[in-house]
C-alpha cells in the first residue's frame, strides 16, 4: 500500500454542520445519519453541529452511545415559519473557531446553507481549514409553490454565492450537476445515496395493516411517503389518485408524513389515509404494505423515499428527475414520466393499475436493484471527496471571492 493510500485510511476528525439530523425525519436527516454511522464505523472522530430543539440545551456534549457522532455541539436553535418540527441554527462564528481552533478538524462539512452553515463557512475560512458544502434542497425552485415566484431569483443568487465559499459542493445525482453549474456554482462533486434493504423489505409485508386501511387481497394500497407540504407536488398525487379511483373504486391512498398541507387535505378527502410520521420498523411496514408508489414532487435533489420503495418492492411512479432519473429505467423497474408531462405520469399509475403481471415484474425488477444500491460505496465517495482534498482545492475553497447576492 503506497503512503497516499495509508493517510487516505487513517482515522481522521470530521465536523458535519447542519440545521437538521436525527430524530427529526426528512431526506437531509436520514441522509446525516447515515454518513454519520458510515463515518463512525471507518474509526473517524465524527463532530456534529446542529440546533438544540425545544426540549435540549446548548452546549457541547459526548457521544451518549448513538453511533451517530464523537462530539456534539449543540448551538440556539428556532423554529422555521410553516414547520413546526424544523429549526435553523444560529452560532457566532467566533465560537465556532474557539472549537476548533482546540480540536482542528481535518474536513468540515457544511450541509445546509441557513444561518448556522454561514456561520461555519465563515469560520472555517478563517482558519483556513477545508470545508466542503452540499447541495441537498432546491430552496429556490421551492418559492414558486408559495406564490414568491420573486423570489426564485434571489435565493438563486444566495445559493450560488453560498456554495462557491466552499472548496467542492457535493450534488447527488448526474442532473442535479448540471443545474448547479447553471447557477453557477463552480466546484462540484457527485455524491449519491445508498438504501437500506435489511430494513426496507417486501417481507414486512403486513395483512392486519392492510385490513385497516379497509382492503382485500387483491386491492391496491397507493402509497405516497415524505413531507405533505406543497412543493412536494401533492396536487398532482391527489389527482392522479383519483384517477386511479375512478377505475378502481376500493383502491386506498395512503399517506404517510406531515406537514403544513395535511389539515387541508383530511378535509377536502376524509377518506384518505393519514399515517402521520413513521419511524424505524413501523415506517418499512408502512412501505411494505403497499403496492403503488407515488412520487410526484418536481423539486427534490434526490428523493430517498425512492431508494426506500424500491427496496420495499413496490411500484413507483415518478418524473424523470432527481433519483428516478438514476435509479429507475421506464417499464422496467418503474415508471417515469417527462417533468412537463403530467398526463403521462397518470397514465404510467394507471397502466400500473390495470395490469397486475406488468406491476409484479417492476416490484421485482425494483427490489432486485436496490440491494445494489448499498451505503457503503457512497461512504468511500464521500471519503474522497471531502477527506482527501487536494492542496488545491483546499486553496480555492478558503480563497474563491464571495459573489454579490444581486
Amino acid at each position: 500500500m503506497t503512503e497516499a493510500q495509508l493517510t487516505e485510511r487513517r482515522p481522521q476528525h470530521i465536523t458535519i454542520v447542519s440545521e437538521t439530523f436525527p430524530p427529526e425525519i426528512n431526506g437531509v436527516a436520514n441522509t446525516m445519519r447515515h454518513l454519520c454511522q458510515g463515518l463512525m464505523q471507518r474509526g473517524h472522530h465524527v463532530t456534529v453541529v446542529r440546533p438544540r430543539q425545544p426540549h435540549e440545551q446548548k452546549g457541547l456534549f459526548e457521544s451518549t452511545g448513538s453511533g451517530l457522532f464523537s462530539t456534539e455541539l449543540v448551538v440556539n436553535g428556532l423554529p422555521l415559519p410553516g414547520y413546526a418540527d424544523l429549526r435553523f441554527g444560529t452560532a457566532r462564528p467566533s465560537s465556532l473557531k474557539k472549537l476548533w481552533q482546540k480540536q482542528r478538524p481535518d474536513g468540515i462539512y457544511v450541509a445546509t446553507q441557513g444561518p448556522l452553515g454561514v456561520a461555519a463557512v465563515n469560520a472555517a475560512r478563517s482558519l483556513a481549514l477545508p470545508v466542503s458544502s452540499g447541495f441537498h434542497t432546491n430552496f429556490h425552485q421551492y418559492s414558486r409553490y408559495y406564490g414568491a415566484g420573486l423570489l426564485e431569483r434571489l435565493l438563486c443568487a444566495y445559493g450560488r454565492w453560498f456554495h462557491n465559499r466552499t472548496a467542492i459542493t457535493l450534488v447527488p445525482t448526474g442532473r442535479m450537476q448540471r443545474v448547479t453549474r447553471d447557477m453557477g456554482i463552480t466546484c462540484t462533486g457527485l455524491w449519491s445515496r445508498g438504501v437500506d434493504c435489511q430494513r426496507f423489505t417486501p417481507h414486512k409485508r403486513d395483512q392486519s395493516l392492510r385490513r385497516q386501511w379497509g382492503l382485500h387481497d387483491n386491492e391496491r394500497a397507493v402509497l405516497y411517503v415524505g413531507r405533505l407540504a406543497a412543493e412536494k407536488n401533492l396536487r398532482m398525487a391527489v389527482a392522479c389518485f383519483e384517477r386511479i379511483r375512478g377505475l378502481h373504486p376500493n383502491a386506498r391512498f395512503v399517506l404517510v408524513g406531515d406537514g403544513p398541507m395535511r389539515r387541508s387535505l383530511e378535509d377536502r378527502h376524509p377518506d384518505y389515509i393519514f399515517c402521520g410520521t413513521r419511524r424505524g420498523e413501523d415506517l418499512a411496514r408502512h412501505y411494505a404494505s403497499g403496492d403503488l408508489f407515488l412520487f410526484p414532487s418536481k423539486t427534490d435533489t434526490f428523493g430517498n423515499v425512492v431508494l426506500e420503495a424500491m427496496a420495499s418492492g413496490l411500484g413507483i411512479v415518478a418524473f424523470d428527475d432527481a433519483a428516478a432519473a438514476e435509479h429507475i429505467r421506464h417499464d422496467e423497474n418503474g415508471m417515469k414520466a417527462e417533468l412537463t408531462d403530467d398526463e403521462a405520469f397518470v397514465n404510467h399509475a394507471l397502466r400500473l393499475a390495470d395490469q397486475p403481471s406488468l406491476l409484479n415484474r417492476v416490484r421485482a425488477q425494483a427490489r432486485l436493484d436496490a440491494l445494489e444500491l448499498n451505503w457503503s460505496s457512497q461512504i468511500d465517495q464521500f471519503e474522497q471527496l471531502v477527506l482527501n482534498q487536494t492542496a488545491q482545492a483546499r486553496y480555492h475553497g478558503i480563497n474563491k471571492q464571495g459573489i454579490s447576492l444581486l
